[in-house]
């Protein structure tokens, strides 16, 4: 396949990005809502509308930036889906599996869009202008997914690693896990400026993206 201009990159890389934080966020809203906290619905959040969902900076502008530096490492967020924890019916426990929510949304989704890029070459020899667009779209699927789901998962608050980190702690320890957690964001900033973070999840995601690609005989 041909090298894409930042123009076809854009269109290639936009749906898979608003899928991928939307339905990310979504889905923290969906399971916090059966485990008894209605806030995000309440809100409108439970939406895959992604105007409801995009933060300027981290869904538009920081992935923007990260498609016109050399290499295939994406970042970004979107405005996180409220959860207030003392409606939750075992707080503790159940802020953990709200977590979880979030990455395991982007392992199906990553599944998903790998089947998309399935039929794509499938597609391509006959009708090319359907399939190669599904080919370039599903492969990017696939790895903004598998990169949002590894890096959600590090067990760093206030990412959705850390959160499950905190519940399966005994209640003084993940009290002061937790207060981690304002600092969590700068932590995460240096890890990604000084190329420790690459450097951390490239290899996991790799694997992942290789299990992937087997399984589903790309």
């Amino acid at each position: 396949m041909s090298e894409l201009n930042l123009v076809q990159k854009i269109v290639v890389w936009a749906l898979p990005i608003l899928f991928a934080i939307t339905v990310h966020e979504v889905a923290h809203g969906w399971v916090a809502r059966r485990l008894g906290d209605p806030t995000a619905f309440m809100m409108g959040r439970l939406t895959l509308n992604p105007l409801r969902h995009i933060d300027p900076i981290g869904t538009v502008l920081v992935p923007l930036i990260f498609l016109l530096l050399p290499g295939n490492f994406i970042f970004g967020w979107a405005k996180p889906v409220p959860v207030t924890w003392e409606n939750l019916r075992k707080p503790k426990r159940d802020m953990a599996l709200v977590a979880l929510a979030g990455p395991t949304s982007n392992l199906l989704m990553a599944i998903g869009w790998g089947l998309a890029a399935k039929l794509g070459y499938l597609l391509a020899g006959q009708f090319p202008f359907a399939g190669l667009p599904m080919i370039y779209m599903g492969s990017a699927g696939i790895l903004i997914n598998v990169i949002l789901m590894v890096l959600n998962l590090l067990p760093l608050p206030p990412l959705d690693g850390g959160r499950v980190v905190a519940g399966i702690l005994p209640g003084p320890l993940a009290y002061k896990y937790s207060r981690i957690e304002p600092y969590g964001f700068v932590i995460l900033l240096l890890l990604l400026f000084t190329g420790l973070l690459g450097s951390l999840l490239w290899p996991v995601v790799q694997g992942i993206m290789q299990l992937l690609y087997s399984v589903l005989a790309l």
